[in-house]
């Protein structure tokens, strides 16, 4: 009995979450017994987030690009993702409106918090995006190296030309320009968070 109350959400947080999140009840219900029986604690570490990333980018390293994804999973910064933190992250980068992915892909590049993303940042999170696909996929001439791949996206969204992006800057130039996004993600973004979903969910 004790094991079958461990795998039912509380049900004050699945009022909250109903609230909060583009999930049902069931679908909560189903992510919440996933995630407790990967994470019997109710958080899930670095590590065990790394570990999850690693299975399925298994031509490259995963483990920096996980940290920056980590991060924005985490939204108290106490090192660890709770549950509500897993779902909440979840349902924007899967189901939320296309400001809300911008956004919380905007917070990911934002590596310092301070609301502008430099080109050094921009050039982290790239590198640890390339670093993560490995040498399998063959990247078109303009985008060879993270450098590249860095300018021409500051050239597309940098629209006053100070070396920094704000988020109306982010958000404007990935809506005028679709391409942009892909730039920003190389569809990994999205695929790491199903990947981590579909670890928790299996």
């Amino acid at each position: 009995m004790g094991n079958h109350e461990s795998k039912s959400i509380p049900p004050d947080m699945k009022a909250q979450l109903v609230e909060q999140t583009s999930f049902n009840e069931k679908e909560l219900q189903e992510w919440y017994k996933g995630f407790k029986r990967d994470c019997p604690s109710g958080q899930l570490s670095a590590e065990e987030f790394k570990n999850i990333y690693s299975h399925f980018f298994p031509f490259g390293d995963a483990s920096k690009f996980a940290e920056f994804v980590f991060r924005t999973f985490d939204s108290d910064r106490n090192g660890k993702i709770d549950f509500k933190e897993f779902v909440l992250a979840l349902s924007i980068t899967s189901r939320g409106t296309p400001d809300q992915k911008l956004k919380w892909a905007f917070s990911m590049y934002d590596l310092d918090g301070d609301g502008e993303i430099t080109k050094e940042e921009m050039l982290e999170v790239v590198e640890a995006i390339y670093g993560m696909i490995g040498p399998s996929v063959k990247m078109p001439e303009d985008e060879a190296t993270p450098q590249l791949r860095m300018e021409k996206i500051f050239r597309e969204m940098d629209v006053d030309c100070d070396n920094r992006l704000s988020l109306e800057e982010f958000i404007e130039g990935a809506k005028k320009d679709p391409s942009i996004v892909r730039l920003l993600q190389c569809d990994n973004v999205g695929s790491g968070e199903q990947a981590e979903g579909g670890a928790a969910a299996q």
